[in-house]
């Protein structure tokens, strides 16, 4: 319990703090910028993260950010503030840039955030033979830990090891204290993306849909190592793209990229591993 602990006494956690970005040169004599961020892991905050966690949850579910009840969800969230973390760079009552956390999808099944959220992942699971078994796996009554997590589109992924590594203790330390935290398997929600021909006209790009390149991309590098680890995963389509016709998202579409939604189900004996891979292959070099 030292590190969970730990963390509710001083706000922030022992996770590497601070990284170094530099703008490109082609060689030692061009002029370059070196921009030191501090980065601080903190405890979810009630009082100052509703904001900011809501925003965060609203980017990770993108067009169907309409489908639940965000405020809700974030409520939820704040209501665990030890399981999870937040990351600033402005000190604790900043905004957060970037979050993780694991709900009970069992304790919290009557919920009106957590309803919403299951009927979701059943009704996308079976857009997807390779999601197949989480509809079985949450009607089972098993503990199923549902990872939720974002972060701005400029931060950098090397701040995802710490909070997976922080998560663990995290959930361990709740477990040893007799919370509702033993979980059987994680659920990461995430978002991959396909590359796609451009177009502005909907009704051309749904006639090419069945052409596109289906090549995934992934909005989050240390989805790739999850799936290494994962008992199920697969991509499957948003509800409301087709609806997205805001400037931002016409945008979107004309760099010729499509969104989609992703899971990644893992069993709780494999998470560790999992955990210490995306350390692995995300950490910066020392």
């Amino acid at each position: 319990m030292a590190k969970k602990r730990a963390r509710e006494a001083d706000g922030a956690s022992e996770a590497p703090d601070k990284m170094v970005e530099d703008s490109d040169s082609s060689d030692d004599d061009d002029d370059f910028d070196m921009v030191n961020v501090d980065f601080e892991w903190f405890n979810f905050n009630e009082k100052i993260d509703f904001h900011g966690l809501k925003a965060l949850l609203r980017q990770l579910f993108d067009v169907d950010k309409d489908l639940f009840d965000i405020s809700a969800l974030a409520d939820l969230i704040l209501s665990q503030p030890t399981i999870g973390s937040t990351v600033k760079v402005d000190g604790e009552e900043a905004d957060p840039y970037a979050f993780l956390t694991a709900i009970n999808l069992h304790e919290h099944k009557e919920k009106k955030p957590v309803v919403q959220l299951i009927d979701y992942i059943n009704e996308k699971a079976k857009t997807n033979e390779a999601l197949a078994p989480i509809p079985g796996l949450l009607a089972s009554g098993k503990h199923v830990g549902l990872v939720l997590a974002e972060r701005l589109i400029n931060m950098p992924s090397e701040i995802s090891p710490p909070m997976y590594g922080m998560l663990i203790d995290e959930v361990e330390a709740a477990v040893e204290d007799k919370e509702p935290y033993e979980f059987s398997h994680y659920l990461i929600i995430s978002k991959t993306y396909h590359e796609i021909e451009s177009t502005l006209d909907i009704e051309e790009r749904k006639r090419k849909k069945g052409k596109q390149d289906a090549t995934m991309f992934y909005f989050h590098p240390e989805d790739e190592v999850l799936q290494k680890h994962a008992a199920a995963y697969g991509s499957y389509s948003l509800t409301k793209i087709d609806e997205a016709i805001s400037d931002s998202k016409r945008a979107f579409q004309e760099m010729g990229i499509m969104p989609m939604g992703s899971m990644i189900l893992i069993e709780t004996s494999k998470f560790a591993d999992a955990a210490k891979a995306i350390s692995e292959y995300l950490s910066p070099p020392s």
